[in-house]
């Protein structure tokens, strides 16, 4: 078997993403068949063509793929041609897209010779086996626990056709299908112990400018209805010693991010607590970990470690989904909305956390109106992101079972994302989706943290805002295909104007055209130190010579540069930024408005030093009379 193959393939929605469970696949293989595995990633940008073209120059005895809702369609086009080109060549799939109706997509592809069932860590090492290991036959396969395959599929010739008879879940149709010889279920297998699993980030090389995604425990203890993880409600937490040692390993190679894969990480109180812990006593001030909670079950000691945590060590992702009662129920959701409130708050408070918030829109009893006021309302916690999803109705869970009760119509090709509900039309869907895309631009940016505030004021709410934003763009169609950054600034500004226009008086409009401009052009250099000087930015002819004497002055005593060396007043001038404000520039604290100060005043960037939450960067208000100074 020295020539043996085995290739696991992983197709990643992003270049920057990996794929952890082939790389814990090939971990757990005995170590004697490990050179026989090869792993290979591609992303779903790359063409079919390419891939089919590459699987076949690596010549591989055996083929293993991954299978997700963001590779399933294009793993399904690679399943179509492989048995054009590699008819002799044994194929099986593993993972959430094809556990749950593995006999249904052994009748659709002919090129699959099994399904990997559920976990595969220990059915995987028993295929290498089966493969490497000399033991191959219909009665090798019959021993692996958690498979499905076709019989007759032992690797000595093409597989059987099957028609797609199968429905998953009809254990009649699988007994009847079993009786015929088609196809053969083997046992369950038990769940994974994951403290036996091996790391799987020994060499860091695959994982070069990549998310670093990690486990410390498996199995959720809720049912919310629409995750999978709600079919196995039992939590298993990987031994904690070993858990520290590993997290040292990512903190000693200065990893950019970890993300923790947990489904919900703080389930378990003593655990999270020590590896906060052990974070905070251990920060290498570089790697940053991102973490999925539940913020109505942290504790007061949690928000108490949390809260002494460098700015920019952790990232918080909370799931509100919504804040309908009845929706919430329905779901089988247990949610205090008051209480995330008050978490989120609090987290804010030390500005040392990111907090991501997510929403999901056609969950059922939300309607339109509903979903609007959740959105609202998880708007005004603030976070640094709110994502708006769009139901995923996936194959296994008990949303999907109740699909047809709800009239809850969805895409037959993956995501499998909700297209209406007894509650939510395709029309009312297609405005949330537009709102979807403004808060990406506007909100989830980061870019805008001054401006919109301020003209979101003029609205009744948040969602208002984005609606209108989107129906604007809508009339301006060129906007969302511009690659400069500033016109969006620009469509932000004519949008307001637009908006502010009606009713107010000359002067009113003249003020708040000249607020909103500089508004922009702060928020503008607050994140880049643009070369290229936006129209709407005005011109710094008039305070030339101001800006040029304050860098000469920072070249001969450094006030506010300090940390820029030998660099002279020209070089200061390129690598920062001055711009001059002659409306009220205010000082800031958390966001708010706090005080006014004299203008005219010089406002200087500096972007060697960032906010490890906003990636903003350093600013210095200096008044012109030189008698006092903001520096944030």
């Amino acid at each position: 078997m020295d020539s043996m193959k085995i290739l696991l393939i992983a197709i990643n929605a992003k270049y920057i993403h990996s794929n952890p469970a082939v790389y814990s696949l090939r971990a757990g293989a005995d170590e004697a068949f490990r050179p026989f595995i090869e792993i290979v990633e591609y992303t779903i940008n790359n063409r079919c063509e390419e891939i089919l073209a590459d699987i076949y120059r690596r010549k591989p005895d055996v083929i293993a793929f991954s299978c997700y809702i963001w590779n399933r369609s294009m793993t399904g086009s690679l399943l179509a041609e492989l048995p054009k080109i590699m008819p002799e060549v044994p194929v099986w799939l593993g993972g959430p897209e094809v556990s749950y109706d593995a006999e249904k997509v052994l009748g659709q592809y002919r090129a699959v010779t099994g399904v990997m069932i559920g976990e595969g860590e220990e059915t995987f090492r028993e295929l290498v086996e089966y493969y490497c290991g000399g033991t191959q036959g219909r009665e090798g396969l019959q021993k692996i626990r958690g498979i499905a395959y076709r019989t007759g599929s032992d690797g000595e010739g093409q597989p059987e056709d099957l028609e797609e008879t199968v429905v998953a879940g009809d254990r009649a149709a699988r007994a009847e299908k079993n009786a015929q010889g088609k196809i053969c279920l083997t046992p369950e297998r038990e769940l994974t112990d994951i403290s036996a699993l091996p790391f799987l980030y020994e060499d860091l090389g695959p994982f070069e400018n990549k998310i670093i995604y990690y486990e410390s425990s498996r199995g959720c203890p809720y049912r919310c209805s629409y995750c999978l993880s709600s079919i196995d409600k039992k939590v298993r937490l990987r031994n904690i010693d070993m858990v520290k040692k590993e997290l040292q390993f990512f903190l000693d190679h200065k990893v950019r991010q970890v993300k923790f894969v947990d489904r919900t990480f703080n389930c378990n109180h003593e655990h999270a607590v020590e590896i906060w812990k052990y974070l905070a006593e251990h920060d290498n001030g570089v790697t940053n970990f991102h973490f999925e909670i539940e913020a109505d079950r942290i504790t007061e000691e949690e928000l108490r470690i949390l809260a002494g945590l460098r700015p920019g060590l952790a990232q918080m992702e909370i799931g509100v989904q919504t804040v309908n009662p009845e929706t919430l129920r329905e779901i089988r959701r247990k949610a205090d909305t008051d209480r995330i409130r008050e978490v989120v708050e609090r987290i804010e408070e030390n500005h040392n956390i990111h907090v991501h918030l997510d929403l999901i829109a056609g969950l059922p009893y939300e309607d339109y109106d509903s979903f609007v006021h959740s959105f609202n309302c998880v708007h005004a916690m603030r976070p640094q992101q709110l994502q708006l999803g769009f139901l995923k109705v996936l194959k296994g869970s008990y949303l999907y079972e109740k699909a047809a009760d709800y009239g809850l119509r969805y895409t037959d090709a993956p995501p499998y994302e909700v297209l209406s509900t007894k509650w939510l039309s395709y029309e009312q869907l297609l405005q949330l989706k537009k709102v979807e895309a403004m808060v990406e631009i506007y909100y989830n940016s980061g870019q805008f943290t001054h401006t919109l505030p301020v003209i979101q004021a003029a609205f009744p709410d948040a969602f208002s805002m984005y609606l209108e934003l989107a129906e604007f763009y809508e009339k301006r169609s060129g906007l969302f295909s511009s690659p400069a950054r500033s016109s969006r600034y620009e469509a932000l500004l004519d949008f307001a104007l637009q908006t502010e226009r009606i009713g107010k008086k000359e002067e009113k409009m003249s003020e708040y055209v000249e607020m909103l401009r500089q508004l922009l052009t702060f928020d503008l250099y607050l994140r880049e130190n643009m070369k290229s000087r936006p129209d709407f930015a005005g011109a710094l002819l008039p305070y030339k010579q101001m800006i040029r004497d304050f860098y000469r002055k920072e070249e001969a005593c450094r006030r506010y540069l300090s940390g820029y060396g030998g660099y002279d007043s020209r070089q200061l001038a390129k690598m920062t930024h001055m711009e001059v404000f002659d409306y009220p520039v205010w000082e800031q604290d958390a966001g708010k408005r706090t005080e006014y100060l004299a203008a005219p005043a010089m406002v200087l960037f500096d972007y060697h030093v960032r906010d490890a939450l906003t990636y903003e960067a350093r600013y210095v208000v200096i008044p012109t009379d030189e008698e006092r100074t903001s520096d944030r």
